[in-house]
């Protein structure tokens, strides 16, 4: 008897990016809505998608020839969410250029959770109903923080989130920042005192990982590194379904790094940076030799 595959909720808005790099732009399906999906989908796992569209999303018939399926009620009267993203290097600028409905729905049999706002779609009293419903939550709390100026630029302010009850939490320096007001060992200290099980904090190459009183560090070797949108995401599916699967941590953050650093060496703009399993796989066995870690 075949065992029914392993399935992951993943809780935010499917997204219209409109990428501009070197002159071009790029318009395409965005958000870790797809990011996630396609990449937990790699990993084998079923997606249960928790999201919000309009009917000018028209990447629909590209998603479920990936095996990602939005529901009837995904589909919203209100334009899909949009960002224009300005690309220089590894620095980005992001202006927001309409936003969808919330989303509220949260029942579902899922193994785990992925959380991971693009701009306030996930109210707190849903992310409070989300950690009641799953043992695992992954929460990336970009979302939260992010707010927009009167050009619709965004930007990051400091928010106070209720963090009890996260399994893993991913940020970079400026988000922990702004949710802990420290920095570096600090922050991450701040962030499981807060409640997180595994602090995930990720800092341009540089991967560290806080669990109980130890420091795990990782690096994404050196490349020439094109579009990073959606990496994080990524790295979220993969240490969720890694994860999910085996219930170790060190293992399934060396999945995590593995599958940014396969996404990162595609070159690819958009989803399809997406890795398949095996270069994820291959690149996680590899760091897996290479983890330093510290006491606390």
């Amino acid at each position: 008897m075949a065992s029914n595959p392993m399935k992951v909720a993943i809780f935010s808005h499917c997204t219209i990016d409109e990428i501009s790099q070197n002159g071009a732009v790029v318009e395409t399906a965005g958000g870790p809505a797809c990011y996630c999906g396609l990449t937990a989908k790699n990993m084998k796992f079923e997606i249960d998608l928790h999201t919000k569209a309009g009917s000018d999303f028209t990447f629909k018939s590209e998603l479920e020839n990936k095996g990602i399926f939005l529901s009837q009620g995904s589909i919203s009267e209100k334009p899909t969410t949009r960002f224009a993203l300005n690309i220089f290097g590894t620095e980005r600028e992001l202006y927001l250029k309409t936003r969808c409905d919330p989303i509220e729905s949260i029942k579902s049999d899922a193994d785990g959770a992925i959380v991971s706002p693009v701009f306030d779609e996930i109210s707190e009293d849903t992310l409070d109903q989300i950690k009641e419903n799953f043992d695992f939550t992954l929460l990336d709390p970009q979302g939260y923080l992010r707010r927009t100026s009167s050009d619709n630029k965004v930007f990051l302010e400091k928010t106070i989130l209720d963090l009890s009850k996260i399994t893993a939490i991913k940020s970079d320096p400026d988000e922990a920042f702004y949710l802990t007001g420290l920095r570096e060992k600090e922050a991450m200290l701040a962030l499981q005192k807060k409640g997180v099980k595994h602090v995930l904090y990720t800092d341009k190459q540089n991967i560290t990982m806080l669990v109980k009183d130890r420091m795990y560090h990782l690096k994404i070797p050196n490349m020439k590194i094109s579009d990073t949108t959606g990496v994080g995401d990524i790295f979220c599916a993969a240490f969720t379904c890694s994860y999910l699967k085996e219930k170790d941590p060190i293992w399934a953050i060396c999945f995590a790094v593995g599958a940014a650093q396969a996404a990162l060496e595609t070159g690819a703009t958009g989803l399809d940076k997406v890795p398949p399993g095996g270069d994820t796989e291959r690149n996680a066995a590899y760091l897996y030799n290479l983890m330093q870690f510290s006491s606390v």
